[in-house]
């Protein structure tokens, strides 16, 4: 298995770049990426036989992608619930638009863990169970979702916005 590491280490950014460059998302390519090296590293003692280890890896990622994809795409969501345009829902004050374009604007991880930690109330182990991630790794997108949302708010406007919120 030491061969398997030096493999590892030799092609992983190649790969990564390839996948990258293939799918257009940085996480989506990651992701696939590490599947793909779980599924070589379950298979290594047939793969060195592989003419081409590091292209069997790249497709079996681009597999794994398209494969995410079609599954996505054969969900068949809801029409969305119908709101009143202008009224507060509950007692819920509404966010601004230049709050919720600025949560908008934050990576999908992000995003997930300010509606669950912040707006949710969400502890950090809960936000962390319903996201399949651990509690550490909460505060580290909370932390960068934040200092996010104070350059892209400033001082002021993140006050305001902690005061919606």
């Amino acid at each position: 298995m030491d061969d398997f590491g030096a493999f590892y280490a030799v092609s992983k950014d190649a790969v990564f770049r390839a996948v990258l460059a293939a799918s257009g998302d940085r996480h989506a390519a990651e992701d696939a990426v590490a599947e793909a090296y779980a599924r070589a590293w379950s298979r290594w003692r047939h793969l060195t036989d592989h003419p081409n280890p590091t292209a069997w890896i790249v497709l079996t990622a681009l597999n794994v992608r398209r494969s995410w994809w079609r599954r996505l795409r054969r969900e068949l969501l809801g029409s969305p619930p119908e709101r009143p345009a202008t009224t507060a829902v509950a007692g819920l004050t509404p966010l601004s638009t230049e709050v919720r374009e600025a949560v908008g604007a934050l990576p999908r991880r992000q995003r997930e863990v300010v509606a669950l930690r912040i707006l949710a109330e969400l502890s950090a182990e809960e936000t962390g169970e319903a996201l399949g991630i651990a509690p550490a790794t909460v505060h580290v997108h909370l932390h960068r979702a934040l200092a996010a949302l104070r350059a892209h708010l400033g001082a002021p406007g993140l006050a305001a916005a902690r005061e919606e919120i």
